[in-house]
């Protein structure tokens, strides 16, 4: 399951996110070569790792992170327009209901190969929008490879690029606002081939209750 991580839990998933940011390192610097997100403890975190952050972690049953992401408000400095300006002709997205989606991770475990969707990564993107909806967020940008935005469409939400793509680090990356709804959401299950919450409950109500 999804579960969500905010200033107001991270104490209860201290481990979790401990094992998530050595899995970030794991992929974009020791796999993707992103040299300049390196650090001495094989951990990766950046400036916007803040209090406002929002992480997503699948765990499997034994509690091992096996796929993660970011969300970021829009309505405060955000990786995009901070960080890399030149994907975005004109003024980058802002809102209450819009989130930053990025650090996009799956462990090496949980992968598959072939052309299908990788179920943990679906079950990432279905959860920001079954936790999104509920909170009046209704789309997100992104920084992703191009071949993504099919990926996007095929799934209803509504793609649309933010400027021309640009190399780095050796592939085209584009600057995607990606809008999505109800039909969203019924889309996505339907490509999981389930229609129960990927949202894991939330850990602090199980405490109180247990106290």
């Amino acid at each position: 399951m999804i579960h969500v991580v905010t200033a107001e839990n991270m104490q209860d998933y201290a481990g979790a996110l401990d094992q998530a940011f050595h899995l970030r390192h794991r992929v974009f610097v020791e796999e993707l070569g992103w040299s300049n997100l390196a650090r001495p403890d094989r951990r990766e975190i950046d400036e916007f790792d803040d209090e406002h952050a929002i992480h997503l972690l699948a765990l499997d049953e034994s509690e091992t992170v096996i796929g993660y992401s970011r969300l970021l408000p829009t309505t405060r400095p955000y990786l995009l327009p901070m960080v890399l300006p030149q994907l975005c002709e004109g003024t980058a997205p802002s809102g209450a209901n819009i989130v930053e989606w990025g650090r996009i991770c799956v462990a090496e475990s949980a992968r598959t190969s072939g052309r299908r969707l990788n179920p943990t990564a679906l079950a990432l993107m279905t959860a920001i929008v079954e936790w999104g909806l509920p909170r009046g967020i209704t789309s997100f940008v992104s920084e992703m490879p191009t071949s993504w935005i099919l990926r996007l469409l095929q799934l209803h939400l509504r793609a649309i690029p933010l400027g021309l793509p640009h190399e780095i680090e050796g592939e085209e990356i584009v600057a995607v606002e990606a809008a999505f709804d109800r039909r969203s959401l019924r889309q996505l299950q339907n490509k999981r081939g389930d229609i129960r919450s990927v949202l894991a409950p939330p850990r602090t109500s199980v405490a109180r209750l247990a106290s």
